[in-house]
């Protein structure tokens, strides 16, 4: 799950992240979907603050992505 928060802070879509973890589109929505309950987050801007104050990611890493 931390490497769909990662993908997901970056921007990229479910066929993006399905694509590079090789996993189903339907895996990756599932996770998501999972990542959103654990979290209480639901939207890619709450996901991408709480990866950021977590260390999930790094801001450069973000603002390459961008």
């Amino acid at each position: 799950e931390k490497e769909i928060i990662t993908c997901v802070v970056k921007g990229m879509t479910n066929k993006a992240i399905a694509d590079k973890l090789y996993l189903s589109i339907h895996t990756v929505i599932t996770h998501r979907r999972n990542i959103a309950r654990k979290l209480q987050i639901h939207s890619p801007a709450g996901l991408t603050i709480y990866a950021i104050v977590n260390k999930l990611v790094e801001l450069g890493d973000i603002k390459d992505s961008l």
